[in-house]
């Protein structure tokens, strides 16, 4: 899928690419190569890019996530490292998102086709994909959107619903309304 070939003059231009964290010490005693207006800092090796910053997620044109040692961490400065080979083109009109969900933390993310292994998942623009989080993420907060609905198994009505919402283009009134019938 991926054939661009990304390295220190390119990576930041419209590209999607997964973090892997670091320990800060890693970096202790090395000079960064650039140093972003918004107060990142980057790293060039011949393999990669570490970046250090307080913020991740959309970054410019870029979305860049990452993939944290630990669940919670109280410092917001955290610096990750990435390949050039995992970074990935981004635009907003193609299909090139999919969404996982962890049923066992309760979470949702969105990956790119470019990452996708054997799993062939349904795929989705990035805003389509950000509404689809969004209401995955609602239904993992609350249990209000039940209320209405009957169910023996609460969590797996649960999971069945996301399930649709990742594998379909059924709205979520789609799927309840299914259930109904």
């Amino acid at each position: 899928m991926n054939d661009k070939i990304y390295n220190k003059t390119n990576f930041h231009r419209h590209t999607f690419c997964v973090f892997k964290e670091v320990k800060l010490e890693q970096l202790i005693g090395l000079k960064p190569n650039y140093n972003s207006k918004s107060g990142s800092s980057y790293y060039f090796t011949s393999d990669g890019v570490y970046r250090v910053s307080n913020h991740w997620g959309r970054a410019a044109n870029c979305k860049w996530r990452l993939q944290s040692l630990e669940e919670v961490s109280s410092d917001r400065t955290r610096a990750g490292y990435a390949n050039w080979n995992e970074f990935h083109t981004d635009n907003d009109l193609q299909k090139l998102y999919f969404i996982e969900v962890d049923f066992d933390s309760n979470s949702v993310n969105y990956n790119h086709i470019g990452n996708q292994t054997e799993i062939q998942a349904m795929l989705r623009t990035a805003s389509e994909t950000t509404k689809r989080i969004k209401q995955i993420r609602l239904l993992f907060k609350s249990d209000d959107w039940a209320k209405h609905l009957d169910y023996d198994d609460f969590e797996s009505l649960r999971k069945h619903i996301i399930q649709q919402l990742i594998s379909t283009d059924k709205s979520l009134q789609e799927i309840k309304k299914a259930l109904f019938l």
